[in-house]
């Protein structure tokens, strides 16, 4: 996987994070560092040990499923991918939550990236197959995870609910294009 897909990825991937933390903001009303440092910190978190998760687990098992690896990884993003798209699409609902509690980040942080853990199994089958390979995608993934989550939670206090963001859609769009790449490599350029 090139640079510039692994930068995608992980902006893809930061996008449910980032979407959180503008609600975060909005419940916040106010700039507060500590709680935006915190999330960004635990989201970023998660979303770099979650590939590292699931690409330990399938990286065991590769080897009896090479042959049709680049469809695992083309179905497991595409998957992810229309999730994403699909979840813009739902009615909007109140959920009341106080992003200042460190109960209700971590949480967040996990449920953020469950899709993460997909995305590390499918790296399995990609060609990574070493940590050392892997470091550099687990870096950037959580490195656009904090920064797209304090970018969140600034958005959230100074654009409130007046800002309506499409950014699933673009992230999902994303993830499917990553999978199709992946197949067509694998089918027509091997």
């Amino acid at each position: 996987m090139g640079l510039l897909a692994i930068i995608l990825l992980a902006v893809s991937l930061a996008i449910d994070c980032f979407t959180v933390s503008v609600t975060g903001g909005i419940v916040l009303r106010r700039v507060r560092w500590s709680i935006f440092l915190k999330m960004g910190f635990f989201f970023g978190l998660f979303q770099a040990l979650m590939p590292l998760i699931g690409w330990l687990g399938a990286s065991r098992f590769s080897h009896l499923i090479e042959d049709y690896d680049h469809w695992i990884a083309f179905g497991l993003l595409c998957f992810l991918g229309i999730r994403m798209i699909r979840e813009q699409f739902k009615k909007e609902e109140e959920r009341s939550f106080n992003p200042t509690r460190l109960k209700v980040i971590l949480a967040l942080a996990v449920a953020t990236s469950i899709d993460a853990l997909a995305v590390g199994i499918s790296f399995a089958f990609t060609g990574y197959n070493s940590f050392s390979s892997l470091a550099f995608p687990l870096i950037a993934i959580g490195l656009a995870s904090f920064i797209l989550s304090v970018m969140g939670c600034l958005i959230g206090v100074f654009c409130g609910r007046r800002f309506h963001l499409r950014v699933e859609i673009f992230g999902g769009l994303v993830l499917i294009g990553i999978g199709t790449k992946i197949l067509v490599e694998h089918l027509f350029l091997q």
